[in-house]
């Protein structure tokens, strides 16, 4: 594939985004885990240019360390899919702007609802905790490959307010869990969504990366209409429906994010967010 086309160009626009959001896990991380120090140069880049930069990630606080290790340029950071938000401009007093928890007894109903109206018996996690490196809660799954979970019972689990959970059906595969899910789960009970984990996630209702990275316009004063995000996974799709300037996605991306994308950009493994950012600081 050759240089991707930049957004400015194709709808006649001059000038640059006021604010550039991009996905982390897929997106700009790649898939040895590593940001390469071209994307973190070329993100420097564009803070210069003006720009602020956020991290949106589907990553909770607990791995906050991490997430601003793999994307240091960021002046925010939206989390947890959009349920934690934090102005780190100033590294040494960094405000949350957000903290959203989705209630025990909406979780308990959410779920109830899945496996009752749709899915049958779900394996169950939840995030719990914001502390640094905090274990997961619920049942031991050898599919979950990314950090510790903790084994607790599904009463324990549900005996407070969460972050997010996170549900798999070993029988269904998880875009058509995802489909039946939001099928029974409506909008303002929980936000539900996949990225790209293998489970569907659940969230406080009006909790997606829109609304966190909207936290972030309106603290700055921009419009959506010169937001320029970047994703590849359903989680990403809030923010492509509610950013005005640009849709990019990279190559590898699910599906349903290039079909919604203005622009496909170089797979994550080839530095696409850079790629692209580099050829539009360069117009």
């Amino acid at each position: 594939m050759g240089m991707p086309l930049v957004v400015s160009e194709v709808r006649g626009r001059v000038g640059l985004p006021k604010l550039i959001a991009t996905d982390l896990d897929g997106t700009l991380v790649r898939s040895d885990e590593t940001v390469s120090d071209f994307t973190h140069s070329v993100l420097d880049r564009v803070r210069a240019a003006g720009i602020p930069v956020v991290g949106a990630t589907g990553r909770g606080p607990r791995l906050t360390e991490l997430t601003r290790n793999d994307i240091r340029d960021a002046d925010f950071l939206v989390m947890a899919g959009g349920g934690r938000v934090v102005d780190q401009r100033d590294v040494r007093e960094p405000i949350v702007l957000r903290d959203a928890r989705l209630s025990s007894a909406d979780l308990t109903r959410a779920l109830t609802l899945l496996e009752e109206a749709a899915a049958g018996p779900l394996l169950v996690m939840v995030e719990a905790s914001d502390a640094h490196d905090a274990p997961l809660w619920g049942d031991l799954d050898p599919h979950w490959r990314y950090d510790r979970i903790e084994q607790r019972s599904r009463v324990e689990c549900l005996d407070c307010d969460v972050i997010k959970a996170f549900a798999r059906a070993p029988h269904l595969d998880v875009d058509d869990l995802l489909a039946r899910a939001q099928a029974v789960i409506p909008p303002s009970l929980a936000s539900v969504t996949q990225a790209g984990l293998g489970y569907v996630e659940i969230a406080p209702p009006g909790v997606d990366k829109a609304s966190g990275l909207a936290v972030v316009a309106a603290h700055l004063g921009v419009d959506p209409a010169d937001v320029l995000v970047f994703g590849d996974m359903p989680n990403d799709l809030p923010m492509f429906r509610w950013a005005g300037w640009g849709r990019v996605a990279v190559t590898n991306a699910h599906p349903s994010v290039r079909a919604a994308a203005d622009e496909i950009t170089l797979r994550n493994d080839d530095d696409g967010v850079a790629v692209y950012l580099d050829r539009l600081l360069s117009l």
